[in-house]
């Protein structure tokens, strides 16, 4: 298999001498080792009764060192690049895919952890698996909290209130228990207005995950009324009742997506993804069939306990395949794949962008700025549903995607045994392995890099979508095999080719990669942000109300805005007047934060979290700036409360600095933004 060659240490090369253990034992990749053992190479392990051995320790020793093996060529002298250290103790589930990319990659792992600080923290489950001050760590604070269905609800929302048709890409939703009223309410009067209306919506506990608690209803009425509403809120959503199916089955996708940065924001999408199947044939719900979950949720923890579940090696049949493969197939009807991708691609930059402001509060409550701590970035699942016309259609997005390259499969009542799965494996080990080489601590040292790229990306990545044959990941692999069978994928790859606009990079960054990475394929991560920039930046209006939240908190660690801190921000952005008092300004404070604490959210500490801040924000915009779109209304005041801002600070300076020497606009960097917000203000009240 092409992963287990990849692995393969180049003929002649040496063991590397190990590294003494601090505090765990680390693993390496000596050619001793041998090649990588490949899904279906590995041997069947089963639960709680195979072998497991201390860490085998390296070999020390010289050998030859292979040409152009670790580095390039200095002053006729080969430069030997330090190896990277990952302490993997908190993987978990993900353990498996992490240890073949690393050796892959021929970096240094720390499976017990370590007493020195490593470059690299790898978390199961959150940031706070392990007390981190240095290096770089794959979760973001407050992430999980972040992607929760009622708080990714909330987010949503809000940018569906400013840019309702940027966001039309996520099924209407009310929030349970403060909104079941107003639910029942425009359910009926939508029934009203339209008799033959029957919908169908679905519920989703707050929180649940692998399909726990999720259920269909016709009606209000045929909500579950428990006691368990009030602790776990829940989610209802109107049901997509016409989704695409292939081979009569209902599927969604599963696409991962790395946040490498919040600050600047950068955004990859993998070139490939799965898509996971029911195992019922599809019918549009009715009171007989809603209770089969096998028809209408495709979640596979579900879908794997039905008797017609199908695991296969190939990546084009079964209950779980390559995205490739799907895309394949509706090439081969005539279906426009390149508009799909570029949808795909909206929708996903559209939810980060949603989520940033707040995963901004986060961070700076943890990773305070002046303090040490560790950088991140995290691989999120994007759930995604494709209608009958192809729109795409957010479910959900997952914090914490599994990454296991195994299924386990019941010999006996009570008795499990672990299967590889090459389809889980050729996916996720290549969004682990390029995950890491694109986080890669050394690749920041080399004066050639820009914005933390690798030198060859704008070659390696373009390859975002399946049938390049450019593709080293795709040559040999059975994705390939199917993509020889399609008659149209030299068209898919025309397509995504043109949608991306870019071709092979040409000069020395792209040689220098060549000789530093000689057994690694293409990165499969695709930079979508900032390469799309300038088509999005416009919805970003959010993460400069979370920029005036955060300046106003006060209390370094905080997440809440007491009402000191909010009447500071009126008066300093001179907000208040003879028709807008500091009594409104309490006012205004009390009735929204004690409404947003009223709807369970988190007591852990008092105040006015970011989203009650928005909401008292949008108010003040409303009462401003009338007669006005919402988003023009919010910009508008933005631009307002940035110049008295701006002018506020150059005061300060200019007490500080009195007898300094004097700054022109052209030398002072807050001056000119200074005067492009008065340009911007200018700009404004003339539309108006």
């Amino acid at each position: 298999m092409e992963l287990a060659r990849e692995a393969e240490e180049p003929p002649g090369s040496p063991a590397l001498p190990a590294e003494e253990p601090q505090g765990g034992h680390p693993t390496g990749a000596p050619a001793a080792d041998g090649p990588v053992p490949s899904a279906a190479g590995r041997g069947r392990c089963r639960r709680g009764a195979g072998p497991k051995g201390p860490p085998g320790r390296a070999v020390r020793g010289r050998g030859r060192r292979a040409p152009g093996r670790r580095g390039g060529e200095e002053g006729g002298r080969a430069v030997r690049r330090p190896r990277v250290t990952v302490d993997s103790s908190k993987a978990k589930t993900s353990l498996e895919a992490l240890k073949i990319s690393l050796r892959q990659l021929h970096w240094r792992e720390y499976p017990f952890g370590r007493r020195l600080p490593c470059d690299i923290y790898w978390h199961g489950v959150s940031f706070h698996d392990n007390n981190i001050f240095s290096g770089q760590v794959n979760k973001f604070p407050g992430m999980t909290e972040m992607v929760r269905k009622v708080t990714l609800s909330r987010a949503v929302r809000t940018m569906q209130d400013l840019f309702p048709l940027e966001y039309n890409f996520y099924p209407r939703s009310w929030i349970l228990p403060e909104e079941l009223p107003l639910f029942v309410d425009e359910v009926r009067m939508m029934k009203d207005s339209d008799p033959s209306w029957k919908p169908t919506f679905i519920v989703k506990p707050d929180g649940g995950c692998q399909g726990d608690g999720i259920y269909l209803i016709k009606d209000p009425s045929d909500i579950r009324q428990t006691g368990s509403i009030q602790s776990r809120p829940a989610v209802v959503q109107e049901y997509i009742c016409k989704p695409l199916l292939v081979d009569k089955l209902k599927f969604d996708i599963r696409l991962y997506v790395l946040l490498k940065s919040l600050e600047p924001l950068e955004i990859y999408i993998a070139k490939d993804g799965l898509s996971r199947f029911c195992t019922e044939p599809y019918q549009e719900p009715t009171l007989k069939n809603l209770h089969q979950v096998f028809m209408h949720l495709t979640n596979y923890s579900l879908n794997i306990h039905s008797g017609n579940f199908i695991h296969s090696d190939s990546v084009n049949t079964g209950s779980k395949r390559t995205f490739s493969s799907i895309l394949c197939r509706l090439s081969s009807r005539g279906a426009d794949v390149k508009k799909l991708w570029s949808d795909i691609i909206s929708l996903v930059i559209k939810t980060i962008i949603a989520l940033t402001p707040e995963l901004k509060v986060y961070y700076q409550s943890d990773i305070p700025a002046g303090k040490p701590g560790p950088t991140c970035f995290q691989i999120l699942g994007f759930d995604i549903l494709l209608m009958k016309n192809l729109k795409p259609m957010l479910l959900e997005v997952n914090a914490n995607p599994s990454m296991r390259i195994e299924h386990e499969q019941e010999l006996s009542p009570g008795v499990f045994e672990n299967v590889p799965s090459p389809v889980d494996e050729e996916v996720k080990v290549a969004v682990i392995r390029d995950t890491l080489r694109l986080m890669d601590p050394q690749n920041k040292k080399r004066k050639d890099i820009q914005s933390g790229a690798l030198p060859c990306l704008s070659n390696c990545l373009c390859y975002l979508f399946p049938g390049h044959q450019g593709s080293d990941l795709c040559q040999d692999g059975p994705s390939q095999r199917l993509r020889n069978k399609c008659q149209t994928s030299e068209h898919v790859s025309e397509a995504n080719e043109d949608l991306l606009d870019i071709g092979p990079a040409d000069g020395p960054e792209h040689e220098t990669t060549r000789t530093l990475e000689p057994e690694l394929p293409s990165l499969c991560l695709k930079q979508v942000f900032p390469k799309y920039a300038k088509q999005f930046n416009y919805l970003r209006i959010v993460d400069r109300v979370a920029a005036l939240f955060i300046r106003f908190l006060g209390v370094k660690g905080t997440t809440k805005l007491g009402p000191t801190g909010f009447r500071t921000f009126i008066r300093n952005c001179k907000l208040s007047n003879s028709n807008f008092s500091m009594a409104c300004v309490d006012i205004l404070y009390i009735d929204i934060t004690r409404r947003r604490n009223g709807m369970g959210m988190d007591h852990r500490e008092s105040g006015m979290c970011l989203q009650a801040f928005v909401e008292a924000f949008f108010c003040l915009a409303q009462k401003k700036y009338k007669s006005l779109p919402l988003h023009q209304q919010v910009t508008l005041l933005i631009d307002f409360c940035e110049y008295q801002l701006a002018v506020l600070d150059e005061k300060r300076r200019a007490v500080c600095h009195a007898d300094g020497p004097h700054l022109t606009p052209a030398t002072h960097p807050s001056l000119l933004g200074r005067s492009a917000s008065a340009s911007k203000l200018s700009d404004y009240r003339n539309h108006r």
